[in-house]
């Protein structure tokens, strides 16, 4: 998937912070999520509006992001 389908922002949804696109969950709250310790089907369940893609999607564009896409 690319950034573009997994996260956007908006200054009318959620004042501009980056959220799934398709809903108002800001893409921080999965990463709070899992550095307190829930599972990503936990959070899946509490934020249906994400798809597990999206969610998987975002987590390898952030890992490339830091560490660089030769990991």
């Amino acid at each position: 998937m690319t950034p573009q389908q997994v996260y956007h922002t908006d200054p009318e949804i959620m004042s501009g912070t980056p959220v799934f696109v398709g809903t108002r969950v800001p893409v921080h709250t999965l990463i709070d999520h899992l550095a307190s310790g829930v599972s990503l089907d936990e959070f899946l369940a509490d934020f249906p509006t994400v798809t597990r893609d999206q969610a998987i999607a975002f987590l390898a564009l952030s890992e490339a992001a830091l560490v660089g896409a030769d990991g």
